[in-house]
């Protein structure tokens, strides 16, 4: 009797184990949503519902050597694009999510089918109470390693000032 008792107690707490979400599978669905989301609503010009996926302190990097912005410099950058209504069209194409120990942060990276064709979108996401938001976020576009040295030869005119005025600060 007391081994039958036994058993069906491991049993029960297997069952009970079993039927446990994986946390971590269920917090990565949520943040593939967010961003999923987050893309839809740029694409949809839907300001509001991108700009609340962010984070206030949030700080987006751009494609440009100059464009590190916080949330508002951010939005007022963002803002004619959003009042034609089309703001910018990201389809996902990869992402990889991880996760800190506490479950609290996690960071992403994400290849995008843009305009600009390929790109690659990394950030990082902070959980405030049961929701996911992204603090920072860089979006940089790819260069094939064979095409490495044509994009050196444009960018170059355009970059050296600016990097000998960093240079000098």
């Amino acid at each position: 009797m007391k081994k039958t008792i036994f058993i069906l107690c491991c049993f029960f707490i297997l069952v009970s184990f079993s039927l446990k979400p994986n946390d971590e599978k269920t917090e990565q669905e949520k943040i593939t949503l967010l961003l999923d989301n987050w893309h839809k609503a740029a694409a949809e010009a839907n300001s509001k519902n991108y700009f609340d996926a962010l984070t206030d302190d949030a700080v987006f990097i751009g494609t440009d050597a100059t464009e590190n912005w916080n949330k508002n410099e951010f939005k007022a950058f963002a803002k004619p694009y959003f009042d034609k209504g089309k703001a910018w069209d990201f389809k996902p194409l990869e992402r990889h999510i991880y996760f800190s120990k506490d479950k609290k942060t996690a960071w992403f990276d994400e290849l995008l089918d843009t305009w600009m064709k390929a790109c690659r979108g990394s950030g990082v996401l902070v959980k405030i109470g049961k929701e996911w938001k992204i603090q920072h976020y860089i979006l940089s576009m790819t260069i094939p390693n064979d095409a490495t040295n044509e994009v050196i030869k444009i960018k170059t005119p355009i970059e050296n000032p600016l990097i000998e005025k960093l240079k000098s600060k």
